[in-house]
Formats: structure tokens, sequence, C-alpha cells
């Protein structure tokens, strides 16, 4: 317990086998991707929760598909967090909840080659979603899209917003 800093020894507390562990703040996170043509402009978004608090994140690229962007938006997210976190990251691509709950350990194991042995697709942007939900203990939950879900909408209305922000951008510097 002498080596945690004075935060981390405040954020301890020991269970009933009197084994120390730290309690991991829970954050929820919504996340989204769009984009207008497959391939063509895109965006992504992230709506994220913690105790009341809000933060809402959206970006693009001019050149992309849905699925990266629906990749993009869970990374970006995580990449927010300064510390390592209990998470419901909530998606409603179920290549992104499939893809990191059953297929990617596969990919791993098979040098990022699909069960047929194919280049998996996307392969940077999963090691980058890879690397980023390590330090954290995420359950990937499937959403049906524009269901009526607060944060679903949320997350898809800042998908679109990075889409609007990315176009406007390039025009300016044309």
């Amino acid at each position: 317990l002498h080596l945690l800093s004075r935060r981390q020894r405040q954020m301890c507390i020991r269970d009933r086998f009197n084994v120390i562990r730290l309690e991991m703040k829970e954050v929820e996170i919504w996340t989204d991707g769009a984009s207008k043509g497959n391939p063509g402009p895109g965006g992504w978004g992230a709506w994220m929760k913690y105790k009341g608090h809000v933060l809402e994140l959206c970006g693009g690229a001019l050149s992309t598909t849905n699925n990266q962007m629906e990749l993009t938006a869970p990374t970006e997210a995580l990449c927010r967090l300064k510390e390592p976190c209990k998470v419901i990251l909530h998606t409603d691509s179920k290549y992104v909840q499939q893809g990191m709950t059953a297929w990617i350990y596969g990919w791993i194991k098979k040098g990022w080659k699909t069960a047929d042995g194919s280049p998996v697709k996307n392969a940077e942007l999963w090691k980058k979603l890879y690397e980023a939900s390590k330090p954290h203990k995420i359950d990937w939950v499937w959403v049906k899209g524009h269901d009526g879900i607060e944060g679903n909408e949320r997350a898809d209305f800042l998908a679109n917003l990075g889409v609007e922000k990315t176009l406007e951008e390039n025009k300016k510097k044309d």
C-alpha cells in the first residue's frame, strides 16, 4: 500500500477477503460512425458520461468508410480516459461489438488474418482500438440504431456533426 500514490491509496478498498484493490471509475460511452458515401466523407461521435458529467466528442475524415468511423469513435473515446476505468460501451455496430468480443483474439493469434487466411480489413484501426481498450474493463453492448435510445441518438448526431465539420474545414482550405 505504501508504494501507491496518495490518490491511489484513497481509492483503495479492502474486500471481504482483505485483498486490496483499486476502485475503478464507472464510465458510460455511446459511440457511432457515419459516412456520406462508402467511401466518402465521414464522421464519428462519442457521448461520454461519468457521475453527471458529460463529454461530447466528434471528428471526421474526407475519404473513409462507415466501418472506419465506427472503429474510430470508441478508440477516440477510450483514449480520453486518464486512468483505467470500468466502461459500458454502447455501439450500434455489430462489426465493432462482435469484433471486440469474439473475433479479435483469433485475428491476433493468426497474425491479423481472418479464418480463411485473408488480411483483416481495417487492421490498423482494430489494433488502435485494441490498444486503447487494454487498460479498461469494458462491457461491449450492442444497441439497435435509430431506435430512440438517447445515448445512441446523441452519438449519431455527433457523428453527423463530425461529417459537417470535416466538410466545412475542407471548404475553408479551398
